[in-house]
């Protein structure tokens, strides 16, 4: 039970946000407001406050990021199966990148809620070096955009900037007036805070078409992404040795649910929305149950 009371403020804001929504009837414009806010400031705020502010070991940095990649590679590989459903090619381009793209939001709160800004350290890294291979996939498969525009797309990619402005400070050893570190601390709890609620409002369980063939695809892809990537991420911290901190970051970074730019990207790209929005809404619900057990699984 530790796991899940660790978790249940951070899943709490997701529903309060959810409610927010719907009781105070805040529309897509506030709502897109707080996001950017969250996307293009808090956020990269974050990533810089727990780097800036953590002693990263580095000889155990490596072994986390092949353990995110093993996992985030095997969901991919298993994220083609959703062809045997017999999906269009339309719908199966913009499901595809639901196997393994991840909620950064909530894998940031999370890392912070159990291991403070170590956490979010360690986090930082995973997402910096996941989020471009991620992306290209996700615009290849879709297979709109040119080369060019996705790696102009990946070079102003907030989350990368904050990532690498931080490792450099990290790597300085820079040394932040404290006036400044508490101004950095302010935007970071802001930004857990928002982006949570932001992720609730954000739900989107309607406008779906039904069928048995969408169906059997949908459980199939809730799966692997929500207990195949994660078995596989604690299979292989355990088998390279991975300290506690790290094999947490890299468990949950693979139980993450499906973040929530895979709807953007689908509509920008002419993909199946309403699809792709029912699969993050579903997987965020399913995720308050299966992040606490999968932590559970690994000691907490």
């Amino acid at each position: 039970m530790s796991a899940a009371l660790l978790l249940l403020p951070d899943f709490s804001l997701i529903l309060l946000g959810a409610a927010l929504r719907r009781v105070m009837h805040l529309g897509d414009h506030f709502w897109n407001g707080v996001e950017k806010l969250v996307y293009f400031v808090l956020f990269p705020v974050l990533l810089f406050n727990g780097l800036v502010r953590t002693r990263i070991d580095w000889q155990a940095a490596g072994p986390l990021i092949a353990v995110a990649a093993g996992a985030m590679l095997t969901a991919m590989a298993l994220g083609s199966g959703l062809r045997l459903f017999g999906l269009a090619p339309r719908q199966f381009a913009s499901l595809h990148q639901c196997s393994f793209r991840f909620n950064s939001y909530i894998g940031l709160a999370v890392a912070g809620s159990l291991h403070g800004p170590a956490g979010v350290a360690a986090m930082a890294i995973v997402v910096g070096v996941m989020v471009p291979p991620a992306n290209v996939t996700a615009v290849y498969v879709l297979a709109r955009h040119g080369e060019h525009k996705v790696l102009r797309e990946l070079a102003r990619n907030p989350l990368i900037i904050g990532t690498v402005a931080g490792l450099i400070a990290n790597l300085a050893g820079l040394q932040l007036p404290e006036p400044a570190l508490k101004l950095l601390t302010r935007l970071s709890d802001a930004a857990v805070a928002l982006g949570l609620l932001a992720v609730g409002a954000g739900l989107r369980m309607q406008n779906r078409q039904v069928g048995a063939g969408r169906t059997a695809a949908s459980a199939y892809l809730l799966t692997v992404k929500l207990l195949a990537m994660p078995l596989v991420a604690l299979g292989l911290a355990r088998w390279l040795g991975l300290p506690p901190l790290y094999a947490d970051i890299a468990l949950i970074f693979a139980a993450l649910p499906i973040a929530s730019s895979a709807f953007i990207l689908a509509q920008r790209m002419g993909g199946d929305g309403p699809e792709v929005a029912w699969q993050i809404s579903a997987s965020t619900l399913l995720a308050m149950l299966t992040m606490p057990l999968w932590l559970m699984v690994a000691g907490h």
